[in-house]
């Protein structure tokens, strides 16, 4: 399993969270978040003086399984995707387990 975190537009959201739906993604974790790039902060000549702000952002967090990785990844790519930066990011990280609470069934089945 692999849990795949992405940080997009917010304007962005609604777009991707249809496609992964048309997917046949049906669980997802949606949070608002505020973080930038690395050439968002300004820095004066003397080196001082750094500013940095912290636009607005969707994290959303997925759980699937390693074959549906690309696909996934690829739908959110060219829903969140403007061109401009500050488009956001992909995570893909290993998930070592899945644990339902109601049940405490494990592994990919509580996907």
């Amino acid at each position: 399993m692999k849990r795949i975190e992405c940080v997009i537009r917010p304007v962005r959201l609604e777009a991707v969270k249809t496609a992964l739906g048309e997917l046949g993604v049906t669980g997802l974790t949606v949070s608002d978040v505020r973080g930038t790039g690395g050439a968002a902060g300004m820095e004066s000549p003397m080196g001082r003086g750094y500013s940095m702000t912290l636009p607005p952002k969707i994290k959303i967090e997925i759980v699937t399984r390693d074959e549906d990785v690309e696909e996934v990844v690829q739908t959110v790519l060219a829903h969140a995707r403007t061109g401009d930066p500050g488009d956001g990011v992909i995570w893909v990280l290993p998930a070592a387990t899945a644990i339902r609470i109601r049940t405490g069934d494990e592994g990919e089945g509580v996907l």
